[in-house]
């Protein structure tokens, strides 16, 4: 087994966002609010022209401020807000009043929040955490009415442009449960600002936010208009016509990147999306422009080692992993895996096993030390990988457990122990009958030592306890067609199977093969074209050209043959398939 290669990079357009979130002044509390009496530090933040009058330190005073830091100290943050607010209200103490809203957030009582902090900004008309905290408690209350004129106030503020300002608007009225009133009052705001293109930005993202792509595409549209070179419009775009096709999101960003070569963003977003297109050259190429500009990017190293690895270019894949390990890349055990992985192609399997035993902490470990046991394993080691499987420690999770069992079953499976395997697999399921992975398991056993009887009965036992397992219905139905005369019951099975997994290419195959057995040769070509196209496996291609040939097409099964065993030597059912037509 290999490791499967993580995707490049995170989710689709992860980097299209209108803006960077700016987080609202007050954010979630720690369990115990800091003490912070009123003689503290002030805040810092610019000082109005005529600082508010300070509250004497009466007796009264002191009392229900420590009243509030105990009951706060204590956990009981009701009694602590309802002591400040109360303090605030009779004070008007500017220092009370940003507690007294603080201590509101601590509570989570938003009605309280809002009055505090329109008292805040009535005593501090200039602080921008007051009006951000304002505008946060009013959104959340839904209140969005009272809410327009402070967000009008706090974009006409002198003190910063009006264009990052609205990318803060954006984020505070995404806040708010009630979606197209939010976005209705940005449009309401960002009307007043035509020629500010981040005005049209926030009101682009709101609308993909709400799945409204062809909205989003007018302002878009207009913000590249007023600013041709904005890279946050040009993701923005691409991701509004993914929704659409994302052919036309790729022809976008390339044509982009032909006016505006130096837009990294946009090329990283460009390169994601050709790999998930499958269009592996392509995106390679670009990550590579992006690692001549960054050549001391781990990341950028991960990213072509794994498309290089996609693309069978093993020294490549090797070269820019050891690179991104060079370069510090935080998960050292991923990169070491995917070493580990390289070497395991390359049927270096004392090189392999290095690199999974380099693996001995975080989140890898165990999958390595399974790794590990079966590159023991390859090199005929196979007690001693046995050994090393029961002394790894499960940590409590019955998944874990059933791992190890599959992994010590495919050990002796790989060995020729056959026998042994179902034994094992068949104690490890009287303790657990209804694991549907070893159930799997043995029937493959019980296939390799012909008891095709004992092979169904487990398949139908695990389809009735996961009627969705695509897998099962597959492996029951190939059997039935490639050894039983029960070709068209077998069909039906698949036939079920591809409903399950319309694209998945052994299934492809499969049902391929059932064709073929049926005699139905265009109808089986036909499928397996598909799944070769979808895996360029040795097998599927083994099968291809043998329809080819049984259909006249000789040279193109020579072809398919060929090309399958340049990267597939050793692969025992193509070369049987080649030899059995002379080739």
């Amino acid at each position: 087994m290999s490791v499967v290669p993580a995707p490049v990079s995170g989710p689709a357009h992860e980097e299209s966002k209108a803006v960077k979130p700016v987080q609202p002044a007050v954010v979630t509390p720690p369990a115990q609010p800091p003490v912070t009496p009123p003689a503290s530090a002030p805040e810092a933040q610019p000082e109005p022209a005529k600082a508010p009058a300070e509250s004497a330190l009466t007796g009264q005073i002191l009392y229900q401020f420590l009243l509030g830091e105990i009951a706060a100290q204590r956990g009981d943050l009701k009694l602590a807000s309802d002591a400040y607010a109360d303090l605030a209200t009779k004070t008007r103490d500017v220092r009370v009043v940003r507690r007294a809203a603080e201590m509101a957030i601590y509570d989570r009582d938003m009605a309280k929040a809002a009055a505090m902090s329109k008292l805040w900004v009535e005593l501090e008309p200039k602080s921008a955490q007051a009006r951000q905290l304002l505008i946060t408690s009013l959104i959340s209350l839904g209140r969005l009415d009272e809410a327009k004129p402070v967000l009008e106030a706090y974009l006409h503020e002198e003190s910063q442009p009006v264009g990052p300002t609205f990318s803060q608007v954006h984020n505070l009225l995404a806040l708010s449960k009630n979606k197209p009133a939010a976005l209705a009052l940005l449009k309401e705001l960002a009307a007043e600002y035509p020629s500010v293109p981040e005005a049209h930005l926030a009101v682009a993202q709101s609308e993909l936010d709400q799945g409204q792509n062809d909205q989003a595409l007018t302002e878009l549209d207009e913000a590249l208009r007023l600013a041709p070179g904005s890279e946050t419009a040009a993701l923005l775009k691409g991701q509004a016509l993914s929704g659409q096709d994302d052919a036309k999101s790729l022809a976008y960003w390339k044509g982009f990147l032909a006016q505006h070569p130096d837009a990294t963003r946009v090329r990283l977003a460009y390169a994601r999306g050709l790999v998930r297109a499958g269009r592996f050259d392509e995106g390679r190429g670009e990550f590579e422009t992006l690692l001549k500009k960054s050549p001391d990017s781990p990341e950028l190293h991960l990213a072509v080692g794994l498309l290089a690895m996609q693309m069978n270019d093993l020294d490549g894949a090797e070269l820019h992993f050891k690179q991104a390990l060079k370069l510090g890349y935080p998960d050292e055990g991923l990169i070491e895996m995917y070493l580990g992985q390289v070497s395991e192609v390359r049927q270096h399997y004392d090189q392999a096993l290095e690199w999974y035993g380099r693996v001995t902490t975080g989140e890898h470990a165990f999958q390595a030390g399974l790794k590990a046991a079966m590159m023991l394993g390859q090199l005929h080691k196979v007690d001693e990988a046995l050994d090393s499987l029961k002394k790894m420690d499960t940590g409590g999770d019955a998944e874990n457990a059933v791992r190890i069992v599959q992994t010590e079953a495919q050990i002796l499976r790989e060995a020729g122990r056959y026998k042994e395997a179902v034994g094992l697999l068949s104690q490890s399921l009287a303790q657990t009958p209804d694991a549907g992975d070893l159930l799997y398991d043995r029937a493959m056993l019980e296939e390799k030592l012909d008891d095709l009887s004992a092979m169904e009965t487990d398949l139908r036992r695990l389809i009735k306890l996961q009627p969705d397992s695509a897998q099962a219905y597959n492996a029951l139905g190939y059997t039935l067609v490639d050894r039983t005369s029960r070709i068209e019951e077998g069909i039906a099975l698949l036939d079920t199977a591809l409903k399950l997994s319309p694209d998945d290419a052994f299934i492809l195959d499969s049902m391929g093969w059932g064709e073929y057995k049926a005699g139905r040769l265009d109808e089986s070509i036909d499928y397996l074209r598909r799944a070769y196209k979808g895996r360029a496996d040795p097998e599927i291609a083994a099968h291809l050209g043998e329809v080819l040939w049984k259909k006249g097409e000789q040279d193109e099964a020579r072809r398919v043959w060929q090309e399958a065993f340049k990267l597939h030597p050793d692969n025992d059912l193509l070369r049987k398939t080649m030899a059995s037509f002379g080739q």
